[in-house]
């Protein structure tokens, strides 16, 4: 099963059909990447560089929807620092999205994030309204 990755906006339905066709939209200034099926050594080179193309487009606060990755193996993780590591070096803000009961029952990858002891790194969010919400905070670790 291969990765599959569209910029997508969720905040109005016009900029929802662009991430549709594949093209960049926001929401409320949040880059939303929605990343789903696996994220290993085979795909995880996609969204490293849809990250990276994200931020060459200037956006610097990026959420990646995690929600549907079914697996995800070390090199996905690394991927996952590599972004961390990239969005911090330009000031910008990264949110990750695991499904709400994922973070109290452990959806897969934040099992592998915390197994690996990287879970704290990130500030993970139950779904994208609340992670592009301001007001919002994240989940504990």
């Amino acid at each position: 099963m291969a990765v599959t990755l569209k910029v997508t906006d969720v905040t109005d339905d016009e900029a929802g059909e662009a991430g549709e066709r594949g093209e960049g939209a926001e929401a409320g200034g949040w880059a939303v990447l929605r990343v789903s099926g696996e994220l290993d050594l085979v795909t995880s080179p996609v969204l490293r560089q849809r990250v990276h193309d994200a931020v060459a487009d200037g956006r610097r606060s990026l959420v990646l929807d995690l929600s549907d990755v079914l697996f995800c193996d070390s090199s996905g993780v690394g991927v996952l620092i590599a972004t961390r590591r990239l969005i911090r070096s330009c000031q910008g803000r990264l949110r990750l999205i695991l499904p709400a009961q994922g973070a109290i029952d452990g959806s897969h990858v934040n099992r592998v994030l915390a197994a690996l002891g990287v879970r704290r790194l990130f500030d993970v969010y139950p779904d994208v309204p609340t992670a592009v919400g301001e007001e919002s905070s994240p989940l504990s670790a």
